[in-house]
């Protein structure tokens, strides 16, 4: 499920873009961030929105909590993180107004945190930093920016400098020979922290000044940020809203490409194990590890807010995928065995398949009355062995959620096997 936290600084965090907002106030390990969370919806999609520097905007830049605010969307579920700032332009180019998608930053703070590691002790982190801003997402701010017809800028580099004070003359000029286009107090450390939570994060900066490298005008001035920030409130709001849907649309097209890249990890056997079958091998798959992560993460998503008390995986393939979950959703993993490899008392269901018969069985004390599980196995093809699974989850009256696949062979109708339990897989080879 999607949901999109919005860092909003210098009064561009209103929530009154949400519907059926509600406040969630939350603490981290981190101590509490700059405001509670206002959740609600923008267009159907799930919204957080955090104020960077507070309700009030008590907070200066300085002062603010990153490592509690990231912690804090991440505790929340964001699956995404858009941030809005306001800028001064080190450009003649970007003029007062003008919005500028940011792809590269440089870093002159000094007394940030900008990691959660505040040892080694349990691993060293050193989070790749390349490319810091979501080019997916910068994508959609862009085209939402030229939609509503704004002045944006495809990309810009900005430096993030200690605040409150603004900057003098040497030091604009020498962020302007660094390759800096605009200046802020507050991205940076932001989003080497959200890059760190593996949460992906894009920023959209306002123009509201020329700093002070421009001689031929006075240098800038908190009065005058604040009007032109003011003047363009609306277009950022506007833009906010756009690109939140936008989000929306981007991540069905790119699940729908990953999908199929997984489908391409997937080896194909014919004749194994009788003649006339094709096995889809997914030991390929679970040995290239981006796709065996991204096959994990989509059960994950998909289950993460389900409230379920256990994972069901059946033999073998099962175990895998569905120990994964059950590990990542912090909850029990339940072992669907072939007859006799169980040692505790069990109950058993016989089931039948495209080239055989056996018997599956369950320790009778795995499961109690009314929890919540979803079964878990790498493929479904004739349903032979979810279908027994789902008599044996049944037998020990479990709520069964659903049926989760990496593989569905639709040809050879399992579905039909649990016609009475909603179904789920990854990927499919039809016709094939």
């Amino acid at each position: 499920m999607i949901r999109v936290g919005i860092i909003g600084g210098s009064g561009l965090d209103d929530p009154d873009i949400l519907e059926n907002a509600r406040k969630i106030e939350t603490d981290t390990p981190y101590g509490q961030p700059s405001s509670d969370i206002m959740a609600g919806l923008i267009n159907d999609v799930q919204v957080l929105i955090l104020a960077r520097h507070g309700r009030k905007h008590q907070y200066s830049p300085t002062q603010v909590n990153n490592r509690a605010n990231i912690h804090a969307l991440k505790q929340a579920g964001a699956t995404h993180i858009l941030a809005t700032t306001a800028c001064g332009s080190l450009r003649g180019e970007i003029d007062r107004g003008h919005f500028v998608i940011l792809d590269q930053f440089i870093d002159f703070t000094r007394f940030r945190k900008t990691t959660f590691a505040d040892s080694f002790e349990n691993g060293a982190v050193h989070t790749a930093m390349a490319h810091p801003f979501n080019a997916g997402l910068r994508d959609v701010l862009y085209d939402a920016a030229t939609d509503l017809g704004l002045h944006v800028h495809e990309k810009g580099c900005v430096v993030t400098i200690e605040g409150p004070r603004f900057s003098t003359v040497a030091e604009s000029n020498m962020f302007r020979l660094l390759g800096a286009d605009v200046i802020n107090m507050s991205t940076a450390p932001e989003a080497m922290l959200a890059n760190e939570a593996g949460i992906p994060y894009a920023a959209v900066a306002m123009a509201t000044d020329y700093d002070c490298w421009k001689q031929d005008e006075a240098p800038v001035t908190w009065d005058e940020i604040l009007a032109v920030f003011n003047k363009n409130a609306h277009n950022v709001k506007e833009l906010l809203i756009k690109a939140v849907s936008g989000i929306t649309t981007q991540t069905t097209t790119q699940e729908r490409q990953n999908r199929m890249d997984l489908k391409q990890t997937i080896r194909s056997i014919p004749d194994w194990p009788i003649k006339g079958v094709i096995f889809r091998d997914l030991t390929t798959l679970m040995q290239d590890p981006d796709a065996f992560r991204r096959s994990c993460d989509i059960l994950y998503e998909r289950y993460k807010d389900k409230g379920l008390d256990k994972i069901v995986g059946i033999d073998a393939r099962g175990f895998v995928f569905g120990a994964v979950l059950a590990y990542r959703l912090g909850i029990g993993f339940v072992p669907v065995r072939k007859k006799g490899k169980l040692p505790h008392k069990t109950i058993e269901q016989s089931y039948s398949l495209e080239y055989g018969e056996g018997t599956l069985e369950m320790h009778e004390d795995s499961l109690n009355p009314g929890e919540k599980v979803v079964i878990v196995d790498d493929l479904i093809a004739t349903g032979g062995t979810v279908g027994a699974t789902v008599k044996l989850v049944r037998q020990l009256k479990a709520d069964l959620l659903e049926c989760a696949f990496i593989v569905e062979l639709p040809d050879l109708k399992g579905r039909a096997q649990i016609a009475d339990c909603p179904v789920f897989s990854i990927t499919e080879f039809e016709g094939e």
